[in-house]
């Protein structure tokens, strides 16, 4: 997430949605619930780019579900989030793994990636104002050919949350020219992130964007 003093997230959730988050996934994971698709999507797309093992950043990370799986891939991963509820809940379940907390507007983490994903609907919770600006930021954290890997709703039925008002959800056009500026090219767009039902104009979608 980014921006603490007006971040949508953190007006929700107060800051301390961390522990409920973790006990709700675990029960979906005790109920066999599949908890991995954007994992297995990020290590295919590493594997295309003959990158795997490969570094990959875990933007909006939250208590680490995505970072954890690919982690257990074999893959290298940072994990990073604003709210230090989520994080602390990461790092007691994976204390091995690098849990940074951190503005993403403001990210410098002095390396780049293979590959940067953004899970859990980072985009619409981004604060009002820095969208471009964490675009630019996580692009500047790819190597050459690094892939940044979004999923996000766009309507309300796709945002499990009700934002605050006057915070609007941020449609494909705004986030295909915050790419743009930042040196990004659209390589694949999806409705799911198995990667295999086409993006037709529904309210959920999954950019795969290149550097260079």
């Amino acid at each position: 997430m980014s921006g603490p003093s007006s971040n949508p997230w953190l007006a929700v959730t107060g800051g301390s949605a961390g522990p409920g988050y973790a006990a709700r996934f675990a029960e979906l994971a005790a109920e066999g619930a599949d908890l991995h698709g954007e994992a297995r999507r990020v290590d295919a797309l590493l594997a295309g780019l003959g990158r795997r093992p490969g570094d990959v950043l875990d933007a909006g990370c939250g208590t680490g579900r995505v970072a954890a799986h690919l982690a257990e891939l074999g893959h290298h991963v940072v994990g990073a989030d604003l709210d230090a509820s989520m994080l602390a809940e990461a790092r007691a379940a994976h204390p091995d793994l690098d849990w940074q907390l951190v503005d993403l507007s403001r990210l410098d983490l002095g390396r780049r990636f293979d590959l940067v994903v953004g899970a859990g609907n980072l985009w619409p919770l981004l604060t009002p104002g820095t969208h471009a600006r964490v675009v630019a930021r996580l692009a500047a954290h790819l190597r050459p050919g690094g892939l940044l890997v979004q999923g996000f709703g766009l309507d309300a039925d796709h945002v499990p949350f009700t934002l605050p008002d006057g915070v609007p959800f941020p449609d494909l056009v705004a986030y295909d020219t915050a790419c743009v500026g930042a040196g990004l090219t659209l390589r694949a767009r999806t409705a799911d992130w198995d990667g295999l039902e086409p993006y037709d104009g529904g309210g959920y979608a999954v950019s795969v964007h290149a550097l260079g």
